[in-house]
């Protein structure tokens, strides 16, 4: 597992700030002593998936990591952590209790360097975990019943991904068992088109619900999971159908204009599956470019979080000046005072929790600590 260092100054020194480099030891400790999985001593078949790209950070990433941006990392951090409920999950109004947000909120903590049960904010992620496990139904589906969700296959593809990232990191069996049944259920319910859809059935599909999906499989395929090579092969094609002519993504491969949420996910699919270079993903960059962060202008489209988590995955595997560019602009945009709140939240339409776990993944995606997202 690749840690990441702290902040540099220009000179290449670290920083001096003791708090920064106490959380920053406790958590490569942390990392360490959980660091030895399946996937490593044994390496899975990679079915259709292409190996990641280099593991080496951008050039100049840490630097990018400012005293102002750990200031508000640390205060959304911490208010988040205040914010889980007595059963182990996050969200509030109705969305209490969802998987994908207790999910999300996790992996938040994760991407600060805890892991279960370790780390500063280990038993936030434990008690997180254990609302999924305990979630988990018998035929693997991961979802919490009456919960509000825009469809309960979001739930189960956040939820998988968490498990699978958690299971890397501690090669848990009672993890293992539930995470197995939820990657067969993926698998199961993929459409003839190659994608997934709110319901857990191979009906029909949209590229949002599919990035989910495929995002959770390669998860599972790092930890040591095996996924076919149809499954993944499937998928890149209904992605490719999903381009339109601009560069962008339709929802659905019935048609539709372009947008920058989805186009963003449309990049990661690709991206996911191992489609790193080609005319799909310069053409795709080209469309996102249009999209640069500005803190004059606020959001300029729905779903905002959404469309920057991926936008940060996709410029962060496309590594070097373009994601230098893209980090600086988000990372502005983040932590302006008309963005995050004087409490350490951030807002947003579905939950506050929600919001604020997005916001953490971007800012912290240079820590290069959740396996997912590293290079």
């Amino acid at each position: 597992m690749t840690a990441a260092r702290p902040p540099a100054t220009p000179g290449g020194l670290f920083v001096p700030l003791p708090a920064r480099i106490g959380r920053y030891l406790v958590c490569c400790v942390a990392l360490w002593c959980s660091a030895v999985t399946p996937a490593k001593a044994q390496e899975p078949d990679p079915g259709g998936f292409v190996e990641g790209r280099s593991g080496e950070v951008p050039e100049g990433s840490s630097e990018l990591v400012t005293p102002a941006t750990e200031a508000a990392i640390e205060r959304g951090l911490k208010w988040l952590a205040a914010q889980q409920a007595a059963d182990g999950s996050f969200g509030s109004g109705p969305y209490r209790g969802n998987v994908a947000v207790t999910s999300l909120c996790a992996l938040a903590f994760m991407a600060n360097g805890s892991t279960p049960s370790r780390g500063p904010y280990g038993l936030e992620v434990e008690r997180a975990l254990q609302y999924v496990l305990d979630n988990t139904s018998p035929s693997g589906f991961v979802c919490v019943a009456n919960a509000a969700t825009h469809g309960p296959m979001y739930s189960h593809g956040f939820g998988t991904l968490f498990l699978a990232e958690a299971y890397g990191m501690t090669a848990r069996p009672e993890i293992r068992e539930k995470l197995e049944k939820a990657v067969r259920l993926i698998i199961d319910t993929q459409n003839k088109e190659g994608g997934w859809r709110y319901q857990p059935r191979p009906d029909d599909a949209d590229l949002s619900v599919t990035i989910c999906q495929i995002n959770a499989l390669r998860a599972a395929r790092n930890a040591g999971l095996f996924v076919p090579k149809e499954t993944v092969e499937a998928c890149i094609n209904y992605v490719k159908k999903a381009q339109n002519p601009d560069g962008g993504f339709k929802y659905m491969l019935s048609g539709g204009g372009s947008a920058f949420p989805r186009s963003a996910a449309g990049i990661v699919a690709l991206q996911s599956a191992g489609l790193y270079e080609g005319e799909e993903i310069d053409r795709g960059f080209a469309y996102l470019a249009q999209f640069m962060p500005d803190a004059r202008f606020g959001p300029r489209f729905t779903h905002y979080y959404y469309g920057h988590y991926y936008a940060a995955q996709a410029f962060w595997i496309r590594g070097g000046a373009d994601w230098n560019r893209w980090y600086s602009a988000i990372r502005d945009e983040l932590i302006g005072k008309a963005r995050q709140s004087d409490q350490g939240f951030w807002t947003d339409s579905i939950c506050n929790e929600y919001g604020t776990a997005m916001a953490l993944i971007i800012l912290q995606m240079p820590n290069n600590f959740l396996p997912i997202f590293q290079r």
